[in-house]
């Protein structure tokens, strides 16, 4: 019997498959707790060749989706003249988060990002660590690292060019308890049109208490 070599398209539902499989063997076991949906909007600017300006806005609907419980805006100059795996980010973020007790809460949150990238067989891999300030209006002050590992997978889908996306991002406090939260992604990203990018993906996020929640997340920037 003659075997048959795996072709572009029979690799490509491979990797579909596999991504499925992976965000189910999570959600399966994951989905009690609140259920939130996030909604990310921004507009990237190229300065020159190696500086592009970021602005991000997210809100976040919690307890079940039905109410608005942070926002934030996040300003970013990203500086991609080191190399071609390397990118070093300077981010001022401004949050807003409703607490229970002292209602709507502000935080002020500068953070440095240093990204390197790579591409293993085809598939795309990035490593974010981040160091950030957040400076709290009714909490301590605290630092905090975290790491998140990225893998999107190398075949596309429909015109909308969608690719199974996979991360992981692990959260570190500097001061006190050191873990301090982690969210799990399976999802995709996709190019509605040639200068916008998206990604809508299932987050399982765990806070330093082992507190669960379910998100959904859809991303959508816009390219200048």
């Amino acid at each position: 019997m003659r075997v048959r070599p795996i072709t572009g398209l029979h690799r490509a539902t491979v990797h579909l498959i596999l991504a499925i499989v992976f965000a189910a063997s999570f959600g399966r076991n994951c989905l009690a707790g609140d259920f939130e949906f996030w909604n990310t909007t921004g507009a990237w600017f190229d300065l020159d060749e190696d500086w592009r300006v970021r602005v991000d806005e997210l809100l976040k609907l919690g307890n079940d989706a039905g109410e608005l419980t942070y926002h934030h805006t996040d300003l970013g100059f990203v500086y991609q003249g080191l190399a071609d795996w390397l990118d070093l980010g300077l981010h001022y973020r401004q949050v807003f988060d409703k607490d229970d007790e002292w209602g709507w809460c502000r935080e002020n949150r500068p953070h440095v990002n240093l990204t390197v990238k790579t591409r293993l067989a085809d598939i795309d891999v990035s490593d974010r660590s981040r160091l950030e300030y957040r400076d709290k209006e009714n909490d301590p002050d605290i630092w905090r690292y975290t790491n998140k590992l990225t893998i999107r997978l190398p075949h596309e889908f429909t015109r909308w060019k969608l690719r199974p996306y996979l991360a992981d991002h692990v959260y570190i406090n500097l001061d006190g308890q050191a873990f301090d939260g982690n969210k799990v992604y399976a999802g995709f990203s996709f190019e509605p049109s040639a200068n916008a990018r998206g990604r809508l993906y299932y987050v399982w996020d765990t806070d330093g208490e082992w507190t669960s929640t379910n998100i959904l997340w859809l991303q959508l920037r816009f390219y200048f």
